[in-house]
């Protein structure tokens, strides 16, 4: 089951003034504090996501990241070997990157 916050709007009980509660989906949101019956609203909490951060870790996720050079050039960042082009140019598909290197069933 999720875990929501709320926010006492008026009082502050021994939860504090923001506590947590444990409830379904599907439950309405609480309109009243469980322990002191005064009103709270539902907030929006923040998420932790993780995103690679360096160009390494982007590469070692499997994926390729270009960064634009020039017009219709773009430096391939996270080539994994010297046999890959280190830039790519439109219409020059021998500049591509491999992906048969890189994807796979």
């Amino acid at each position: 089951m999720p875990i929501y916050e709320y926010e006492h709007t008026q009082s502050v009980c021994q939860l504090g003034q923001l506590f947590e509660f444990k409830q379904s989906i599907h439950d309405e949101p609480l309109t009243e504090c469980p322990e002191c019956g005064a009103p709270v609203k539902k907030r929006i909490s923040l998420i932790g996501i993780a995103t690679p951060k360096t160009n390494t870790e982007i590469r070692d996720m499997g994926l390729t990241k270009l960064v634009k050079r020039d017009d219709g050039v773009y430096e391939n960042v996270t080539r994994r070997d010297n046999n890959e082009s280190r830039y790519m140019e439109y219409g020059k598909p021998e500049t591509m990157p491999n992906l048969s290197k890189i994807i796979s069933d």
